[in-house]
Order: C-alpha cells, then structure tokens, then sequence
C-alpha cells in the first residue's frame, strides 16, 4: 500500500525546486526522475507539474528558457532564481524541524 498522493503534494515546490538545484531541467525528466528516486512509489501527474511550474514561476523562484531542437522538438527547460535558492533553502530548514518533531511525537512517552 502506498501513501496518499496529499501527503508528498503539499512538498512538491521544495521537491521540483531541489531537482531542479541540482540541474536546469524539463518536464518530463523531472517526471521521471521523481519517480526513479522514489523507485516508482511516488509518480507526478503532467498536470500536477506543470501547475507546481507556474507557480513557481509567478512567485519568482524558477524561470524557463527553450534549450536546443531534439529529436521530440525543442524542450522547455527550468532553472531555478536566487530568490529560489533561498527559498529552497529555507523549506529544507522547515522540512527537517518538522520531521523531527514528528518523530518526537510518534515515538511516545519515553520518561
């Protein structure tokens, strides 16, 4: 049984803005990237993408430029900003503070 999609939604802008840290990238290799890294137990939806991209790009933290003709077209590709570096920075800081206090309260009463 895997975990409902909802959980992991909510941390898709700190997901895609980590990939995309590591590299400038598109669409679907970020697709499937996600899913390799999680050995195919989390898949994103194109639309679920494309809409974490446009917010993202509202708020200033990725931009896009088209990279050259392939075999497929020309593929839109996402770099992340400076003010998504920090960002993603500071998502990362919140993640880790609320995992452990998750796991604090899961472990029970250890007095």
């Amino acid at each position: 049984m895997g975990i409902r999609s909802d959980i992991i939604r909510g941390h898709l802008d700190t997901v895609i803005l980590h990939l995309i840290s590591e590299k400038d990238q598109y669409g679907y290799e970020i697709s499937k990237e996600i899913s390799r890294r999680t050995h195919d137990r989390f898949q994103i939806k194109e639309a679920t993408l494309y809409a974490v991209f446009q917010r993202l790009r509202r708020k200033e933290l990725i931009e896009s430029y088209y990279g050259d003709i392939t075999h497929g077209g020309r593929r839109k590709y996402y770099r992340i900003t400076s003010l998504g570096k920090a960002y993603l920075k500071e998502m990362i800081r919140e993640w880790t503070e609320t995992k452990e206090i998750i796991d604090l309260l899961l472990e029970g009463d250890s007095s």
